[in-house]
């Protein structure tokens, strides 16, 4: 499949439920989508599409937390990025980790340090962090302030 049809195909699929698209390069193009959205389009790049999950990456911006799923597919050497906001205060979203096992590590990184909730996670526990490591702080997060532990630290 060419990289135009592939294209054309995700398009298709997602229709309306795409809120902005932009084709970077001939080797980049983002998409972004409402949260709601990431299951369903998860599922059609990796499981219809046969896209391979690289990564997803976590950004805490001024005004949202930003989930960004990476996509590749190989076969036309493109990177489709999904990209989804979230409530900067309240950041949940579904997991895919059921749709894409791959996606199991990441979400329990960015849970533990952004503090974004992935519902229905299969196995949501401390993957970096100590697990008395207090709740509720991210040190990945903006507003994030090291406690002064002492002075060689």
């Amino acid at each position: 499949m060419t990289r135009d049809e592939l294209l054309a195909q995700v398009k298709e699929k997602l229709g309306d439920k795409i809120v902005q698209w932009t084709d970077k390069s001939s080797r980049r193009v983002y998409v972004e989508v409402k949260p709601e959205d990431i299951p369903e389009t998860s599922r059609f790049l990796f499981r219809d599409l046969e896209a391979r999950f690289s990564i997803a990456t976590g950004v805490d911006t001024p005004t949202a937390m930003e989930v960004l799923y990476h996509w590749a597919f190989d076969q036309c050497d493109l990177m489709l990025t999904v990209r989804t906001k979230l409530n900067r205060d309240e950041p949940v979203i579904e997991s895919i980790a059921r749709i894409c096992k791959g996606a199991e590590w990441i979400e329990r990184e960015m849970w533990e340090l952004l503090g974004i909730t992935f519902q229905n996670h299969p196995d949501m526990r401390h993957l970096l962090l100590v697990d008395d490591w207090p709740e509720g702080n991210y040190p990945l997060r903006r507003d994030y302030v090291k406690e002064n532990k002492g002075a060689n630290e």
